[in-house]
């Protein structure tokens, strides 16, 4: 990755898309979307990630995120190699009509960029933008929560079930899937 789209400031809030390779619909079944949730969840007691608002879309995540601790473009890259071999652990293992198709279009992923590895699931990098003002937080905050509506998959962001819009829902006792560290 360019030293350009490396997260500088690990300790202010970044905005970071994470995208399937060839944008395929991966997170259509709850069973793939645990594994997201679980590993964010590891990610944030055992590498002291901070995330402030994300969403799950079918075949990407926005993230706002920072750490007080880590490198946090180190933590991405971990939490991305993780969750490429515990996915394709589970199409392989979980009923999955598209199985053959996955599989094959991540094996050839993986052949075409001549990687030392059977499959890539994940797209290179995640061109990180720093927030450093209140504007920007809120129109990025705004944009996650309001991508899954955009998409027309919900009506309302409080529908769409993987996001952490009840964390920012005024008077919401709600629990979202992640712990998330609200920005205001």
């Amino acid at each position: 990755m360019s030293e350009k789209y490396k997260i500088i400031f690990h300790d202010k809030p970044n905005f970071i898309t994470l995208t399937v390779e060839g944008s395929v619909d991966l997170f259509i079944r709850p069973v793939y979307t645990q594994i997201l949730d679980e590993s964010f969840r590891y990610c944030i007691k055992s590498k002291c990630l901070l995330i402030h608002a994300y969403v799950y879309i079918t075949s990407h995540l926005h993230l706002i995120v920072s750490s007080q601790k880590e490198d946090i473009n180190t933590i991405i890259r971990d939490f991305k190699k993780h969750t490429s071999k515990k996915l394709i652990e589970a199409i392989i293992e979980h009923p999955e009509s598209r199985r053959e198709w996955l599989l094959n279009k991540f094996a050839f992923e993986a052949r075409r960029i001549k990687r030392n590895t059977k499959y890539k699931l994940w797209k290179d990098g995640f061109h990180p933008v720093l927030l450093d003002t209140h504007k920007k937080w809120e129109q990025r905050i705004n944009y996650i929560h309001y991508n899954p509506v955009d998409a027309q998959f919900v009506y309302h962001e409080r529908d769409w079930k993987n996001s952490s819009y009840a964390a920012y829902e005024e008077g919401s006792l709600e629990q979202t899937n992640v712990k998330v560290h609200p920005l205001w």
